[in-house]
């Protein structure tokens, strides 16, 4: 059986650029992004979102990484969730054990506090998978989700889960229902327009309030550039 191979730590640095080096033109799209969102919620609370992509190896996992650490250095507590069942990465990319983690919170083992783990960025908190369950989407659509979901809420100012694609499993439009808010991710000359388009009617079926899209690893052409302060 292959063995998945663990990211380097060259590689967890790069994905997470907005902690490594908060100024730079990338870690300032984030900041755009951030601020888009809390545009979009002006009529209201954005408690809680979810992050997912029509298929996989689209940036989703990095792309909420790095949205969680720029809501935290705003000021913001907030908690990140893994809640890709199917392929965790936010134990690889934090660095976290992973025995503990969203699936035993759901099936009792672990109440969240226990769960959660401090990162070291000031006001981010994280909560990794857990053992890989066998049944990702009924979790996820459980009440014990549901009672997750209303704790996570009100402890934290913003809730961020990381899900799986939209065209592969149920389980971001089983979570969509939950949360204030759903991005999808989308990667510059990879993502099929036909596969965006059936992710996001299916987001839709899934009664998903879509804030938008991150267009993911998109080269800058010549002559571009970004103004940003420190």
């Amino acid at each position: 059986m292959a063995r998945r191979k663990r990211p380097s730590k060259n590689t967890t640095a790069r994905h997470l650029i907005t902690k490594m080096n908060p100024h730079s033109p990338i870690a300032e799209q984030y900041k755009t992004i951030r601020t888009n969102l809390q545009f979009s919620s002006v009529d209201g609370d954005l408690k809680s979102i979810l992050l997912t992509s029509a298929g996989p190896s689209e940036g989703k996992s990095s792309t909420t990484a790095n949205l969680a650490i720029v809501f935290a250095q705003q000021g913001k507590r907030v908690l990140l969730i893994d809640a890709d069942m199917r392929k965790p990465t936010l134990h690889y990319t934090f660095r976290l054990d992973n025995r503990k983690g969203l699936s035993s919170v759901l099936v009792g083992e672990a109440a969240l506090e226990d769960a959660v783990t401090p990162s070291d960025v000031s006001g981010l908190e994280l909560l990794s998978c857990g053992p890989i369950p066998p049944n990702p989407s009924e979790l996820l659509g459980s009440k014990s989700m549901e009672n997750l979901h209303a704790l996570a809420t009100s402890q934290y100012d913003l809730v961020i889960f990381d899900t799986p694609p939209v065209l592969a499993v149920t389980d971001a439009q089983i979570l969509a229902n939950m949360c204030d808010g759903a991005i999808m991710v989308v990667r510059s000359n990879q993502t099929e327009y036909d596969e965006a388009t059936k992710a996001k009617e299916l987001l839709t079926v899934g009664k998903a309030k879509l804030l938008g899209a991150v267009l993911n690893d998109r080269v800058m052409k010549k002559g571009q550039y970004y103004y940003y302060g420190n």
